[in-house]
């Protein structure tokens, strides 16, 4: 071999020497380049990194670059607003393909689809004056397909990334779910197994009040306090009117949930349509929670369990007692009578009233009897209720303070009520004749000028006689025809005319005690006697005018509503 062939052969080596090193630094430079995009860097970042590695491995610039979102929508990204005004439309005619593209510029332009496994996730145009050499192409190329893959594993790194914010997210939900459900579970626990062991309300609203460190209170429809649990118990028990009460007890039907009132969260008690009670969580401090919820709608499911029960026996017992209270106005043996009583725990061989009343409004029989029920127990009487005719009847054991029970009766329901009693009796046997004496005296009670009011038989008087309820227009007839006179005076000069004889003819005429009793002068009792003997020109020492006026007092006190 010659020298110049050595020489020739020696240019080649260096030559291709030369050109190895060239593309073992073009190739180490995008071993770099794609360590540095698969580093965790969002894909905005890594498609940037490519756009500015293209002219380090070719005689190229990128045109632009496009990142293409999971639902398809193509987003340029820095720098495309200065290409040609023609390259995105031309970009689309590729369909998500490699290719050339031609524009009017004349410059030659490659677009790059960036595919990985999800499929396009962008593109890369890079143009120059000339086309790249076939080297140029291959590392344009490979940086083409580096870029992908690095897309797809940023894609794959945000949805890895999401997912783990939406499992945690989830797992967190999860805890609270499962942490809620052990409270409600510790709920469902505690107020069936207290329901189950005949604890009743007291123990359903302490375990509530243990469950929620929360005082509670169990109400009846009226407000009437039945039960508290926890400390705090107030006294007085704060009760509102009647009107005010049912407005409340309909607003909270309308709506699913606890009601809060000022510092307190309420649940109707209402196994059906009828509400048996109010159940209440005391929180003025507003720290009732979602537990403290579904334990008061829980406590209240239960409640009405409970209060549906004791209904159902009370019903049954009510029943008994209402057919035995019918059958001894009526009349029964004495055998049966006490029997019947023994049957249902009353002792009919105690003395006893029989009490009629009626009401004003539109309360239910039903309402009027239980709560009359719980009224007489209230004041330490033993008694027997039913419905008779539009009115309950009450037989109460032992002494009877009527103005009591008309006040307790008058408060909790919120309606003007009017009172019967019939005479005392020692026997079964006496009861119809009691029973007939409280409806008359009930009657004439309803007749006179205060209905609003309670009248004993015994209190009558001469009026027994007078009135047998055929004759009542006779009855008044006969007071206007003595008293009329007087009866104008005083309406027409707000004077007390008719109550001062009514108080001398009681006191048998005595000036001294009748003064007394009217806590008047004994010189201005004189004048109204002389006024009354004006008026009605009566002689009040005569017998027979005395006698009458005497009367006719005793009825118009009774007609007025204060025998």
């Amino acid at each position: 071999m010659t020298t110049e062939d050595d020489a020739v052969a020696r240019d080649r080596r260096v030559k291709t020497d030369s050109w190895w090193r060239s593309q073992l630094s073009n190739l180490y430079g995008l071993f770099a380049i794609s360590m540095m995009m698969f580093d965790g860097r969002e894909a905005a970042d890594i498609i940037r990194l490519a756009a500015t590695s293209v002219p380090s491995l070719s005689g190229c610039t990128t045109d632009a670059a496009y990142l293409v979102d999971e639902d398809g929508t193509v987003a340029p990204q820095e720098g495309a607003e200065d290409a040609h005004p023609d390259l995105g439309t031309e970009v689309g005619k590729l369909d998500g393909q490699s290719g050339r593209i031609e524009l009017t510029d004349g410059l030659w332009r490659w677009c790059y689809a960036l595919r990985g496994v999800g499929g396009l996730t962008g593109h890369l145009v890079v143009r120059a004056e000339q086309p790249p050499s076939r080297d140029e192409f291959f590392l344009l190329n490979a940086l083409g397909q580096q870029t992908a893959a690095a897309l797809a594993n940023s894609a794959l790194l945000k949805r890895e990334r999401r997912q783990s914010v939406a499992l945690r997210e989830l797992n967190g939900r999860l805890s609270t779910s499962v942490e809620r459900l052990k409270q409600q579970t510790q709920v469902h626990d505690v107020l069936s197994t207290i329901s189950a062991s005949g604890a009743g309300e007291p123990g359903i609203a302490h375990a509530l009040h243990q469950l929620t460190a929360l005082p509670v209170a169990i109400e009846d429809r009226f407000g009437n306090l039945r039960t508290w649990g926890g400390p705090g118990r107030p006294d007085p028990y704060p009760k509102v009117g009647a009107h005010r009460r049912e407005e409340l007890l309909r607003h909270a039907a309308t709506v699913p949930e606890p009601v809060r009132v000022k510092d307190r969260l309420i649940s109707l008690v209402q196994p059906r349509h009828e509400v048996l009670g109010v159940l209440a969580l005391i929180d003025p401090a507003r720290t009732a929670g979602a537990y403290e919820v579904f334990a008061l709608e829980y406590g209240s499911t239960v409640l009405a369990l409970e209060l549906s029960h004791q209904r159902s026996l009370a019903e049954v017992e009510q029943r008994l007692r209402r057919d035995l209270v019918d059958d001894l106005i009526a009349g029964i043996d004495e055998a049966s009578a006490y029997a019947r009583g023994e049957a249902i725990g009353h002792d009919l061989r105690r003395p006893h009233h029989v009490v009629v009343l009626r009401w004003s409004g539109d309360l239910t029989e039903g309402v009027v009897a239980e709560a009359t029920g719980r009224a007489a127990t209230t004041l330490g009487l033993v008694p027997l209720v039913s419905r008779h005719s539009g009115a309950v009847v009450l037989l109460v054991a032992g002494r009877l303070d009527g103005a009591a029970l008309h006040a307790s009766l008058s408060e909790s329901l919120g309606a003007e009520v009017t009172i019967g009693i019939g005479g005392r009796c020692d026997t079964p046997g006496r009861l119809p004749r009691s029973y007939a004496e409280a409806v008359r005296a009930l009657d004439i009670r309803r007749s006179s000028q205060a209905p609003n009011g309670v009248t004993r038989f015994e209190q009558l008087g001469i009026y027994r006689i007078l009135d047998t309820g055929q004759n009542h227009g006779d009855v008044v007839e006969f007071v206007r025809e003595w008293l009329g006179k007087l009866l104008d005076y005083d309406a027409q000069r707000n004077a007390e005319l008719v109550a001062t004889l009514a108080q001398y003819l009681e006191c048998g005429g005595s000036y001294g005690d009748t003064a007394a009793a009217l806590m008047i002068h004994r010189s201005t009792l004189r004048y109204r006697l002389g006024r009354i003997r004006e008026i009605t020109e009566l002689d009040l020492n005569d017998v027979d005018s005395r006698l009458n006026l005497h009367l006719a007092t005793r009825v118009w006190q009774v007609l007025r509503g204060s025998p």
